[in-house]
């Protein structure tokens, strides 16, 4: 669709202006982000309580992820923030095409998330090594072996509907790209995807070496 026949945004009505409704909706957004740290700040110093009490469990288990599937998620994600950060930049420069082109690139990243990290869960389901009674995994002494794969679960798992939505919200994007003409005016929707993204970004920064490196 050519650049001339999209539309500019229209401001709501309950606002005065497109000012106001910028900083209510980036007010709103940096509350969520907020209500989000909290939850993964809670699970993070959950997985630092479970490391210290029970460093065995950790030392017997982390050696069943893979690090270097780890650290391809990390590529995948760190790499999507960037292009996520230069389809706002562009977004702000009026420049539809690069804008929804780098929002396809950081769609792709978002799915080579997926994909490994289905990758991984296939081999932890294939040799038992699941939550609670579910485990049955072979060769580990430690009684808590199970803990850390529930915890891994219900870590990584959160973390990876959190990728979804972010890519739901790139394909929304992607939908209002194709009728409003973003300008340094208006390119609320990319920014706030990667303010998202970010989020998605800082909580695998700390997963990453928890749940892969130490022990």
């Amino acid at each position: 669709m050519a650049t001339a026949t999209l539309e500019e945004h229209e401001v709501a009505h309950h606002f005065d202006d497109l000012e106001q409704e910028f900083e209510s909706h980036r007010l709103g957004m940096w509350l969520f982000i907020a209500s989000e740290i909290m939850m993964f700040g809670g699970l993070i110093v959950g997985g630092l309580l479970l490391l210290i009490l029970h460093p065995s469990a950790f030392a017997e288990a982390r050696p069943h992820l893979d690090w270097r599937l780890g650290a391809l998620n990390t590529f995948f994600l760190l790499t999507g923030g960037f292009t996520m950060a230069r389809a706002a930049a562009f977004a702000q420069k009026g420049e539809q095409g690069k804008v929804q082109l780098h929002l396809v690139l950081s769609l792709l990243f978002g799915a080579g998330f997926l994909v490994v990290k289905t990758i991984e869960y296939k081999a932890k389901f294939h040799h038992g090594l699941l939550p609670g009674d579910a485990f049955h995994g072979e060769g580990f002494t430690s009684l808590h072996a199970a803990t850390f794969f529930g915890y891994y679960f219900v870590s990584t798992g959160l973390h990876a509907l959190h990728v979804i939505i972010g890519m739901g919200i790139m394909v929304w994007c992607l939908l209002v790209s194709r009728k409003v003409h973003f300008t340094r005016a208006y390119y609320t929707p990319v920014e706030f995807a990667g303010m998202y993204w970010a989020l998605v970004d800082l909580v695998w920064v700390f997963l990453f070496p928890l749940l892969y490196l130490v022990g």
